[in-house]
């Protein structure tokens, strides 16, 4: 959205600037300042009939001019680019992709200093200093204000290849180190500069298209904080930094020192499933499909979703359950409905999973991969979905022996970002924990999921039958029999019996303690009395903190929202979805229903079931791996003995 002070970035200014940039691709000369050159600048080609040592041919890039300005030490960066492929004579269509987006970046970027000049005395004093007749005081203010132009048109240059290159990232990453040939002495200089270090980067980084624009990207985000720290303490930015300019051809805002976000979606190549096609498993699957729905309540102007505001909104959760249970087959619902109400609103939706291939044996590597990967979903751009699927092999626990050093930078990244001081939560987006072990799983990390769904598949005679009936297809004559297909999966029916199931605790050990409790003070029927259950729990488990009796009270609130948006508001976007995020938000408050001493009793116990049976597993694991080496270690023993008296 266009605020009143965006400026429009007419389109014949930039494309006034492309021969300009077009000859600093193809050829500029330049000498490193501050960089040292490790790669040296790609040959010239030779005049025709020469024999050739190597491949060198000219940018088949569409509309590039073909005049090499360049000398045998210049920077040809657009050959550089076409060196990434030796087998291949051509250009490919993505070597020409980063191509267009350097040079559309790099008229975008004198276009913007062009204005910031215009907007400041500097047009002024560079006519006058032409001219010879620049006055002696006010050289100092016209070094000031080159050196500010210089530092807008290289973020601009950066924001704007990071902005526009976007489209094309992939699951590649590249480390290339901070940037180091800033130079302010003049705009011009200040981009031959980045186009030189730009191009020793891709030397050293980029071997193939993949890589390369990886590179690219990498280069862009390094040159942009970097340039911002240089500004924060530079005189003369504020024509800079209080403007903002629309680039409307490209949809790119250009706001200062704030990067650009391309809103882009995930192609989902994944099987979807549908809410029937999921037998048993009705809580989680209820909750899935509430969670869906509330994500897209998000409102993109205000950046902030009702239900988040409200208080009943699920930013992490923690989905376990015995391996085939229906884990994947949740994320598939989930991941499928997000991405029909996204389709229909024509809002743009990310989903990604994080995996235990993205764990680096290169240090620091691993936790910039969980960086990046929450960084994406968290884009308020987007409605996202973000999965960690085996979080038990992925995060380590802290201070076990055999998690590596990846697993433990992953766990630290996570525990940040879901429950950090600088986490906010703008109902954008959620994070999906799965697990068949969750007791493997660190303590801090498991209770920053605030909502739990336990993942136990088909339970009763007839979630069985439905599953069989469900798998088999309809490529079969055999009767069904005396069974009402499906009905037992009705979602308020199923639903309501499960959380009664809830009126008391599941697990041994803590229902010693709400028999205690119960003998003590009778029913929980007050605040004094739950917070007395509460305090008994803790006792009986100390991983019971503070932060566990947050996570009940957000699913207390999570069961006052205790309706599903109608179906009508996601088919049919002007009903709820395109309207005002107040208007939204009165909707909202309309269905919300009062907290009652039955909710709050259901969802203590649902978290503390789910604790002490993470804490009864741990232990037993831990209890059962000890038995086993004290046995290890006590037949080693006897065989050394054995052997020594031979």
């Amino acid at each position: 959205m266009t605020t009143r002070d965006t400026m429009e970035l007419r389109e014949d200014d930039i494309k006034s600037h492309y021969r300009a940039a077009t000859e600093m691709l193809m050829g500029v000369d330049h000498s490193p300042r501050i960089g040292t050159a490790r790669h040296t600048a790609v040959a010239p080609e030779k005049s025709p009939g020469v024999a050739a040592t190597g491949r060198r041919f000219r940018s088949t890039t569409p509309g590039l001019v073909t005049r090499s300005t360049a000398r045998a030490e210049g920077v040809r960066l657009l050959d550089r680019i076409a060196d990434k492929d030796d087998d291949d004579p051509l250009t490919s269509a993505l070597q020409a992709t980063v191509g267009q987006a350097l040079r559309r970046a790099l008229a975008i970027a004198l276009a913007v200093g062009q204005e910031f000049a215009r907007q400041t005395p500097l047009v002024e004093l560079k006519k006058a200093n032409l001219e010879g007749r620049l006055p002696a005081e006010r050289k100092a203010e016209f070094t000031e204000l080159l050196a500010a132009e210089a530092l807008a048109v290289l973020y601009t240059f950066g924001n704007a290849t990071a902005f526009l290159l976007a489209p094309q990232t992939n699951e590649r990453t590249a480390e290339i180190g901070p940037v180091e040939e800033i130079l302010t002495d003049n705009a011009p200089l200040a981009l031959h500069g980045a186009l030189w270090e730009l191009d020793q980067t891709i030397a050293a980084h980029a071997s193939d298209d993949a890589s390369l624009v990886a590179t690219v990207l990498a280069y862009a985000e390094q040159l942009m904080a970097a340039v911002a720290l240089r500004g924060q303490d530079a005189p003369r930015l504020a024509g800079f930094t209080a403007a903002s300019w629309r680039v409307e051809a490209d949809k790119l805002t250009i706001a200062g020192f704030k990067p650009a976000l391309a809103a882009r979606g995930t192609a989902l190549t994944m099987t979807f499933k549908k809410p029937n096609e999921v037998v048993g498993n009705h809580i989680a699957k209820y909750q899935s499909l509430r969670l869906a729905k509330m994500l897209m309540a998000y409102d993109f102007d205000r950046k902030l979703n009702p239900f988040a505001e409200m208080g009943g909104f699920i930013f992490t959760f923690m989905g376990d359950g015995a391996p085939g249970t229906g884990k994947t087959t949740l994320i598939q619902m989930m991941a499928g409905l997000l991405n029909d109400y996204c389709k229909v609103a024509g809002y743009p939706f990310r989903y990604q999973n994080f995996s235990i291939d993205q764990i680096d044996s290169y240090q620091g590597k691993s936790g910039q991969n969980a960086k990046a990967f929450i960084t994406n979903v968290l884009d308020p751009a987007v409605i996202g979905f973000g999965t960690i699927d085996d979080i038990d092999q992925i995060a380590g626990k802290r201070g076990d022996k055999q998690s590596s050093a990846g697993q433990q930078e992953v766990t630290a990244v996570f525990m940040e970002a879901f429950a950090g001081a600088n986490t906010v939560v703008r109902g954008n987006c959620t994070f999906g924990m799965f697990s068949n072990y969750p007791e493997n799983v660190d303590d801090a990390l498991r209770q920053r999921a605030g909502a739990r769904f336990l993942v136990d598949g088909p339970q009763t005679r007839d979630d069985y039958i439905d599953i069989l009936a469900l798998l088999m297809g309809k490529n079969h004559n055999i009767p069904v029999g005396d069974h009402d297909l499906f009905a037992a999966q009705e979602m308020k029916r199923a639903v309501a019996a499960s959380f009664e199931g809830h009126s008391r605790p599941h697990e041994d050990g803590l229902l010693k303690v709400w028999d205690q409790v119960g003998r003590d003070i009778g029913r929980l029927d007050t605040i004094v009395k739950l917070g007395t259950y509460l305090k008994a729990i803790q006792e009986a488990d100390p991983r019971f903190t503070g932060r566990a009796i947050k996570n009940i009270t957000d699913a207390v609130k999570v069961r006052a929202m205790d309706f599903e948006l109608p179906d009508e508001w996601m088919e049919q976007p002007d009903l709820f979805l395109f309207k005002g995020y107040d208007e939204k938000l009165a909707m909202i408050k309309g269905m919300q229903q009062p907290i009652t001493v039955e909710m709050v009793v259901q969802e203590i116990n649902r978290y503390a079931d789910s604790e002490f049976r993470y804490a009864d597993k741990s232990d037993e694991v831990a209890i059962s791996n000890m038995i086993r080496d004290f046995g290890r270690q006590e037949e080693a023993k006897r065989r050394y003995l054995e052997g020594k008296g031979s």
